[in-house]
């Protein structure tokens, strides 16, 4: 059993968590910025113009979409090279004598995809379908290996606090890029630059912010002893060997595939909400772009304090309790959206705030529940899953969004489908014993789960 003597001083731990945070602070950039904000209204237009061309919109020549349902389909494929790409990485890092290296690689390739963006414009939609692929499976493969810092970091007792305070970080981050992105586009004119170039500019700066920031982490972390390599996998088939070990290990602990379940579900909810936001936003109720960034920034602000906040409620009623509430919330969520009049940002801004608040504790804390359950020497390989489990869950939900969308023609129907996620996911997590999970993995148990 794992026990708080295996760790690190406190001084020395408390250091490599601050650096650990940072790089909740560089990589939402992406989630915000590009992700939430940007580049799902710009790339819809871009697309309408190749449309309105006479071009047949289809993902890479393809398979043939509508313009407007090329976002979610698109977010639907780079989630499926996620998949493929995540255990890959995570059975590597866990083997590899420079961790932080992988989680480097990946960061950096996707911060440059991102760069690539400035160079979106006119019917080039191709162009951008590309490179949000590439990003966003980079953005995944470096957050396994990011993730499976924190059970080497943090005792189980901190485990629920760090991972949410580097989540308010990451809120910090996203937020101060935002406001000066916003600054930018709603300023367009006096700059001297058009709307389109002031997005252009935003998603390049979202790059820019990710690789910058994520040299402090790549400078405080430390690696580890590599795992040994299980019998009879060679150096030359680690990815998959690996891959394969780690599928026959998970088997033995059913309380861990259980919360993985539950979180598939649940977090195909949150994640489809996010991602599509601004699309609903722009598209079916009619609010301007202004709007929705000012909404983006209450999510972040609202998001830093709910984040805390429910980290120390979790400290007290343990963090399998608090998200349950937060999941009869986004259900609840969801269906106010569905009720909101076109045309009326008052409510949509409400809204938000009701996001932001549920949204950190909601993550953070399925972040930290799943550190408990994964056994030692095998961090990166046991997150990969997480994120498959991520991953996963965001290629249903905008494939359901996609597809109502294309054949109904009704962002409303589309989104109030999610709510089916929460009630499944918030059923499989009521029944996952997290104390005999524990102990099956050999962990230290905390006082409170």
């Amino acid at each position: 059993m794992a026990t708080t003597e295996a760790f690190d001083p406190p001084d020395v731990r408390r250091r490599e968590q601050r650096g650990w945070y940072f790089y909740d602070w560089a990589a939402s950039a992406f989630s915000t910025t590009v992700g939430t904000v940007f580049l799902g209204p710009y790339l819809t237009d871009i697309a309408r113009n190749a449309q309105a061309a006479g071009e047949q919109i289809t993902l890479f020549g393809v398979i043939p979409v509508t313009a407007e349902s090329y976002v979610p389909y698109g977010v639907t494929l780079s989630v499926l090279v996620q998949v493929i790409l995540m255990p890959i990485v995570g059975a590597i890092a866990d083997s590899s004598k420079s961790k932080k290296t992988v989680m480097g690689v990946f960061a950096y390739v996707g911060a440059l995809a991102v760069m690539g963006m400035f160079f979106l414009q006119g019917d080039n939609y191709q162009l951008g379908g590309l490179l949000f692929i590439i990003a966003n499976a980079c953005f995944g493969a470096a957050i396994v290996v990011y993730n499976s810092f924190l059970p080497e970091i943090a005792t189980p007792d901190e485990r629920d606090g760090v991972s949410s305070r580097a989540w308010a970080m990451g809120y910090v981050g996203g937020l101060i890029l935002l406001i000066a992105n916003l600054v930018l586009f709603l300023g367009h004119s006096a700059f001297g630059i058009s709307e389109g170039m002031a997005v252009r500019i935003a998603l390049f700066s979202a790059g820019a912010w990710w690789a910058l920031w994520t040299l402090i982490p790549l400078a405080r972390l430390r690696n580890r002893p590599p795992a040994p390599l299980p019998e009879g996998v060679s150096r030359g088939g680690l990815g998959f060997g690996r891959l394969l070990h780690t599928l026959r290990d998970i088997m033995r602990y059913p309380q861990a595939l259980l919360f993985l379940a539950a979180f598939f579900f649940f977090n195909d909810g949150i994640q489809t909400v996010i991602a599509l936001s601004a699309t609903y936003a722009d598209q079916e109720l009619g609010l301007e772009t202004t709007t929705i960034i000012v909404a983006v920034i209450i999510v972040q602000v609202v998001g830093i304090a709910g984040a805390l906040l429910l980290g120390r409620v979790a400290g007290r009623l343990g963090a399998k309790r608090v998200v349950l509430g937060t999941l009869v919330l986004w259900a609840l969520v969801v269906f106010i959206a569905f009720l909101i009049p076109a045309g009326n940002a008052t409510p949509f801004l409400v809204l938000a705030a009701c996001i932001g608040f549920v949204l950190g504790g909601s993550q953070a804390l399925s972040r930290s529940l799943f550190a408990q359950l994964v056994p030692r020497d095998s961090e990166a390989e046991y997150y990969s899953f997480y994120e498959i489990s991520n991953g996963a869950s965001s290629l249903l939900g905008p494939l359901l969004f996609g597809l109502t969308l294309q054949f109904l023609g009704s962002y409303r129907v589309a989104l109030l489908a999610l709510v089916i996620f929460f009630i499944i996911g918030g059923v499989l997590l009521s029944r996952v014993n997290m104390r005999k999970g524990i102990a099956d993995v050999g962990n230290e148990q905390p006082a409170v789960v």
